[in-house]
């Protein structure tokens, strides 16, 4: 707050400077306020300020809402309405009158509403049916589009005059609902989720401005829940810019205006075909770039092509040095042979063999070969023997021969404990020429050395 000097008693203020004064202090010391009261004497002016008063049972205050607010407002204002006037103090200093500059109006009431608003809001917003992760991407270049809205609304007329100027090939199918009134919230969701069971790339949900109270239907929870679970995108195009509804937080997309919607949804048919004439002149000017290359390197080929006769001569002139080459290569080649040839002779002269000193080293290997032999021969017979004489030692048939028998019991095992068998068991009995089968009538066991 500004302070306010104690001037002398001899000066004297002018009656603008006091108001001046009055004006500074008024704003200083009171901040924006929310002042409730009725309308009365309600002026439009040809500029576009509008003028009343607010008053109650016991005194009144002159109100200016600038045009730059009033056109803000979504509705008219009437004298005798209730309402609540967000306003800055202030002192008008030409005519000495003290006023409130309005810069917002809500209905007598709507606070109690936005209260409402700011609880859902956060209720949803604490489950997350606002995060950005669960915000679906608007189709690019969609072909069929729902528009959930009032048939009368006249922000259908905005959003299909934009569609149909920016994109006149798309598809539209209007799902019709009341946007205000008992039961609009209702069916405004069932519209919603009938257009996302449709073939539609994406939805507009609309609605022209308003006051709280006219918006109400779209800060229904239920119109939230719908839009989070519709099949396809929804842009909300609710009221102005400043008109926030919870269905414009739940929605995948934000749109300020009905209209802006519609261009979020509707690529500008001139501008792509702008952008294709861009290209295709962007080609061209390739196209004539690489012909103008290609024909740069035709001529620097042209240029280095050489008449067949010079170029005849060239390769003549080349064959005669590699024949001169291959001659001189041939020389040193035959030279290099020749004397490895006479290398080899040396070497082949000293290593020829000798006949009569081979034929004694022959015939005093063929000695020693018959020798080794032969005491080869001799240790391996001796080897033989032994091992035939222990064969036969170990045959069988030989041990039958010397007056044995082999027992077989009745399990077919041969029989070497009289422990192994009991009175009764039938025997076979092998001998070296044929068998006989037996009882046994006695057991008699040899005890166990201890």
């Amino acid at each position: 707050m500004r302070e306010v000097t104690t001037t002398a008693p001899s000066s004297t203020l002018t009656v603008s400077g006091l108001n001046r004064l009055v004006r500074e202090c008024l704003e200083a010391k009171f901040p924006l306020t929310w002042v409730g009261g009725e309308i009365s004497n309600l002026t439009y002016a040809a500029s576009g300020h509008v003028y009343f008063s607010l008053k109650d049972a016991a005194a009144q205050v002159r109100c200016v809402m600038w045009r730059s607010r009033a056109q803000l407002l979504g509705w008219r204002l009437e004298n005798g309405q209730k309402i609540e006037a967000r306003a800055l103090v202030s002192f008008y200093e030409p005519r000495g009158e003290f006023q409130l500059n309005v810069e917002a109006i809500r209905r007598a009431g709507q606070g109690d509403l936005f209260e409402r608003f700011l609880r859902l809001k956060a209720q949803l917003e604490a489950e997350g049916l606002f995060a950005s992760a669960a915000k679906r991407p608007l189709p690019t270049f969609p072909r069929h589009l729902a528009i959930v809205t009032s048939p009368q609304a006249a922000a259908l007329r905005d959003v299909l005059s934009t569609l149909h100027r920016r994109a006149p090939h798309i598809r539209i199918s209007l799902f019709p609902t009341l946007v205000q009134g008992e039961g609009a919230g209702e069916k405004i969701a069932a519209a919603i989720m009938a257009a996302g069971d449709s073939a539609c790339d994406a939805l507009i949900l609309c609605r022209g401005g308003g006051s709280i109270e006219d918006l109400w239907a779209f800060n229904e929870e239920c119109v939230a829940r719908a839009i989070r679970a519709s099949a396809i995108p929804v842009v909300a195009g609710i009221g102005h810019e400043t008109d926030f509804t919870i269905a414009d937080f739940a929605a995948d997309q934000r749109a300020p205006t009905p209209t802006a919607a519609a261009e979020l949804l509707s690529p500008d048919r001139s501008a792509l075909l702008a952008r294709l004439a861009e290209l295709q002149r962007h080609l061209e000017r390739r196209m004539e770039r690489t012909l103008a290359d290609q024909q740069q390197k035709i001529d620097w080929l042209a240029s280095r092509l050489i008449h067949p006769a010079a170029r005849i001569e060239q390769r003549r002139q080349d064959a005669t040095e590699l024949g001169r080459r291959l001659h001189q290569a041939m020389l040193r080649q035959t030279a290099s042979q020749q004397l490895r040839l006479t290398v080899l002779g040396q070497r082949h002269k000293a290593a020829r063999p000798q006949p009569g000193k081979l034929g004694e080293q022959l015939v005093h290997l063929h000695y020693r070969l018959h020798s080794q032999a032969l005491w080869k021969i001799s240790q391996q017979t001796g080897k033989l023997n032994a091992l035939s004489s222990g064969l036969v030692q170990l045959d069988p048939q030989a041990v039958l021969a010397r007056g044995y028998a082999l027992a077989i019991g009745p399990d077919g095992r041969a029989v070497r404990d009289a422990a192994q068998i009991a009175r009764g068991d039938a025997l076979k009995l092998s001998f070296a020429r044929g068998s006989a089968d037996v009882t046994v009538n006695q057991v008699v066991a040899t005890p166990e050395a201890d």
